[in-house]
């Protein structure tokens, strides 16, 4: 009844607009679930798609992706204290680390089995929340030297996160950065990939790719600063985010008991139910914005209060023609025609990324492989309906 169908050819010409624009590696940020697109669908998209290592925040969504049967790199970054450096080993997970403690542990653990980890080591050049403030670099650059030699950690990487505080505070960070990159190899350690820019950067800061990009919401589709500097490549939206009429009303219905009755008024209309609520990731605050959903192409407004199951259509405008089991977009690719997911950021006063990452559980995500044609109307949604289109 709910269903994200994932394209995976939109995630691979994401993957390949993003490569040619920056001229850089490209490592897709895949933590929580993919944004809610589902990483067991991205994670090996990207990779068929040219990205060469997948990131996640935490050991245990690395550890799910492995559990899946994914087998390409992987980096995580935010570590506990309790962080099991063995089961990192173990699997081949990439880990970020920012502290000489981190890079001791992790040698030990790989010590004790036999192996040689991974390690790309963060520093914080501006952003202040994660990373290893500059007068720890000496430390944390002569840890990790030592344990190269010892054969028990490789240095892969060196990265940082930019604030995103404007061109001038960007440049500032890449300088920061540069010089981190110096003490680094001074000490004899020479990392193959260093990765400053996320999605923000990737598109509006090319100069700044390095030899890799970390892009999340831009793998996705989205522009992560919508308005801001305009998006220089053609992104494609990988989700759309649809829900199956359920049942058909006419005359007036209520949304709540308590309320009153929609549109008693105004004559007899016509209202559809799709089960999909708060508990789906819609959230109670769309109610009354304006919001619209496509069905067969045309638009319908959303009306009343949104339950935690359920919110209702209007359809008035399509009468006839819409039937029980047909489909409502409430957002995909606007190159389709349908509603953009930042109809609903931008009435709630939130950014795309919270509204993906809010998809509840109990909406079905599924892989489309088969190039994204437009979404074709039930044969009596027919386009000379368009006449009654909001």
């Amino acid at each position: 009844m709910r269903l994200a169908e994932v394209s995976v050819p939109a995630l691979r010409h994401n993957i390949g607009a993003i490569r040619r624009h920056t001229g850089a590696e490209v490592i897709v940020v895949v933590k929580a679930d993919a944004y809610g697109h589902g990483a067991t669908i991205v994670a090996p998209a990207v990779i068929e798609g040219g990205a060469i290592m997948v990131a996640v925040a935490s050991l245990d969504e690395a550890l799910a992706l492995r559990a899946n049967g994914f087998s390409a790199p992987i980096l995580c970054w935010l570590h506990s204290e309790r962080l099991d450096y063995r089961a990192a080993v173990r699997h081949d997970v990439t880990l970020g680390v920012s502290r000489a403690g981190q890079v001791r542990d992790l040698a030990a653990a790989a010590a004790a089995l036999g192996a040689t980890a991974s390690v790309h080591l963060k520093l914080d050049t501006g952003l202040s929340r994660n990373g290893a403030a500059p007068e720890t670099w000496p430390e944390l650059f002569a840890a990790a030297a030592a344990a190269e030699r010892a054969d028990t950690v490789r240095v892969a990487g060196l990265f940082s996160h930019l604030a995103n505080a404007g061109d001038a505070a960007d440049r500032a960070q890449a300088s920061r950065f540069d010089a981190g990159a110096r003490l680094l190899r001074a000490t004899g350690a020479n990392p193959r990939l260093r990765h400053l820019a996320a999605s923000a950067a990737a598109l509006s800061s090319p100069h700044l790719a390095y030899d890799a990009v970390r892009v999340g919401i831009a793998a996705l589709g989205l522009d992560p600063e919508p308005g801001v500097h305009g998006q220089p490549i053609r992104l494609r939206p990988a989700l759309t985010l649809s829900a199956e009429i359920v049942s058909l009303h006419r005359g007036s219905v209520r949304s709540y008991p308590e309320e009153p009755i929609l549109n008693a008024a105004s004559g007899e209309r016509l209202y559809a139910v799709l089960p999909i609520g708060f508990a789906d990731g819609m959230p109670r605050a769309l109610a009354g914005t304006g919001l619209t959903v496509t069905i067969g192409g045309l638009r319908a407004p959303l009306v009343g209060q949104i339950a935690m199951d359920e919110c209702i259509i209007d359809v008035t405008s399509l009468a006839s023609r819409v039937r029980v089991g047909d489909r409502a977009v409430l957002f995909g690719d606007p190159a389709r025609g349908e509603p953009a997911v930042e109809e609903w950021s931008e009435r709630l006063g939130t950014i795309s990324y919270e509204i993906i990452a809010r998809l509840g559980t109990r909406v079905r995500r599924k892989s489309v492989g088969q190039g994204d044609p437009p979404r074709d109307a039930p044969a009596h949604l027919s386009p000379s309906g368009r006449e009654g289109e909001f």
